[in-house]
């Protein structure tokens, strides 16, 4: 969410200032689901497409070939990750609703998919912003189903 490395193991996704915009006492009072859903879903988009310019530039600045390989299959999936939440906000701007959830999901297992990239290396570069798009991934996907009335 910021652009500099995640360097804090302990940082909470809740300590992020994106995901705090939603939750902050008094930050949308009179708020419905659809507004909820909106801010939701755009957090989620502006983290995902904040998190490939990030990896763009981490990708210009790599020179080992393993860290480098990591960071494309990353790229990869938070292309896949903006394209699915930029689809969700069409989606909610044409107030078809049945999709968001399943979008949400598809973007969350991206953020999956990059984490295991990294798997075995003590600091993923990306650790705690996937653990952000997940999160918030996971908030769009419950206020998605409030729209269907699915559990």
């Amino acid at each position: 969410m910021s652009s500099s490395p995640d360097s804090s193991p302990n940082k909470s996704a809740w300590d992020s200032p994106n995901l705090g915009s939603l939750f902050r006492p008094g930050a949308a009072p009179d708020a419905d689901s659809y507004t909820l859903a909106f801010i939701a879903f755009g957090v989620a988009y502006a983290n995902a497409n904040s998190t490939r310019d990030y990896i763009a530039e981490l990708l210009k600045n790599t020179s080992g070939q393993d860290y480098h390989s990591r960071l494309e299959i990353c790229g990869h999936d938070y292309l896949r990750a903006v394209s699915k939440l930029e689809e969700a906000c069409n989606d909610l701007n044409s107030e078809t609703f049945f999709g968001l959830a399943k979008l949400a999901g598809v973007a969350s297992k991206a953020s999956d998919h990059c984490q295991d990239a990294f798997r075995g290396i003590s600091s993923p570069p990306l650790g705690s912003r996937n653990g952000d798009l997940k999160r918030l991934c996971e908030i769009g996907a419950v206020i998605a189903k409030v729209f269907t009335g699915s559990s």
